[in-house]
């Protein structure tokens, strides 16, 4: 039953982790330095790399415990310890305040948009001026960067968009300009909307579609750009590991779909029908401008740039990356 499908699922992952760390086993273990390790990518990343036996340590925003491998940092005060952070080879940067937590309020978006930018500066500016600087700087970023798209397909080549999440990731990307201009090899990893049961966007979808109310929203037609949690890691991976790597990369599957058919593929893996609609002035209603933007805007999105270094997909269609993430075969 439930046990054994979960233990089947760990099973699953883990071959799939050992054959990500065998594509790079070659090249010699990282010294890695996260922050925002404790988020819902962070937690995942931390433990795959931990498994390929890199030396991991987290930047955390508390006191210390160097026997855990943590360093201090304060983001919000503009502190870190320069001197604690020289010899990273790679540096990764996944932290902010959530997104889609909260109604945006002034206050809120103030949050969102300062949460990033003030941290990714302290430490792009830090990164810059060490004496031993890193290879890598890997940032967060987020498919929002392009805004509402329609039925356009979009890929790294296209321009930011213009609305205030638009304006949140430029800011954010720019924030890392003086590492770049250092010589470090920046990247920002744009990424769509991440299949993870524990939480993210899925994981608010998942009550309502398990009591059968997760139908379309709005009319369904928008587009949503989605990547398993595993392809988000192995991506990651892959581009940290890969020295030619550099700019901006898109963190979606190959396969965007309808939001109607999103609904529907959900339905279809919990058995349950996803026949409640849910008109747009209703997410209007309920999460205010929030709402609209995380479910009505469209963004049709490919990863262009990672299918031009060779990445493969574990997940490119939808069905077998939901059902793998909630456990559930047939």
């Amino acid at each position: 039953g439930r046990i054994s499908s979960m233990f089947k699922a760990r099973e699953y992952r883990l071959k799939r982790d050992m054959d990500n760390h065998i594509k790079f086993k070659h090249i010699d273990r990282k010294k890695i330095l996260i922050a925002g390790s404790s988020g819902l990518i962070g937690t995942q990343l931390v433990a795959f790399l931990d498994t390929g036996n890199h030396d991991v340590w987290r930047l955390v925003r508390k006191k210390s415990d160097p026997t855990k491998k943590e360093i201090s940092w304060y983001p919000s005060e503009g502190k870190i310890n320069p001197s604690e952070i020289e010899g990273f080879d790679i540096v990764i940067h996944l932290g902010g305040v959530g997104i889609g937590d909260k109604r945006w309020s002034k206050k809120r978006k103030a949050a969102i948009r300062d949460s990033r930018v003030d941290s990714t500066t302290l430490l792009s500016d830090t990164l810059a001026n060490l004496n031993s600087k890193p290879d890598l700087f890997m940032v967060a970023s987020a498919i929002g960067y392009y805004g509402n798209t329609g039925e356009d397909i979009v890929d790294e080549n296209t321009s930011i968009g213009d609305d205030y999440l638009t304006d949140i990731c430029g800011k954010w990307e720019k924030s890392a300009d003086s590492a770049r201009n250092a010589g470090i090899r920046t990247i920002h990893a744009r990424t769509g909307i991440v299949i993870s049961a524990v939480g993210g966007a899925l994981g608010k979808m998942l009550l309502p579609a398990k009591m059968g109310g997760g139908g379309p929203i709005g009319g369904g037609k928008q587009f949503m750009s989605w990547i398993s949690m595993d392809d988000q890691i192995y991506s990651m991976y892959h581009l940290m590991m890969s020295e030619e790597t550099e700019g901006a990369y898109n963190l979606t599957a190959p396969n965007p779909v309808r939001q109607k058919v999103f609904a529907k593929t959900l339905g279809k893996v919990l058995r349950r029908p996803a026949f409640a609609p849910l008109p747009g002035f209703m997410m209007k209603i309920m999460f205010g401008e929030m709402g609209v933007k995380l479910t009505l805007d469209s963004q049709r999105v490919i990863p262009k740039r990672l299918q031009e270094i060779g990445y493969e997909f574990t997940h490119e269609n939808l069905e077998p990356a939901l059902q793998d993430s909630l456990g559930k075969w047939r």
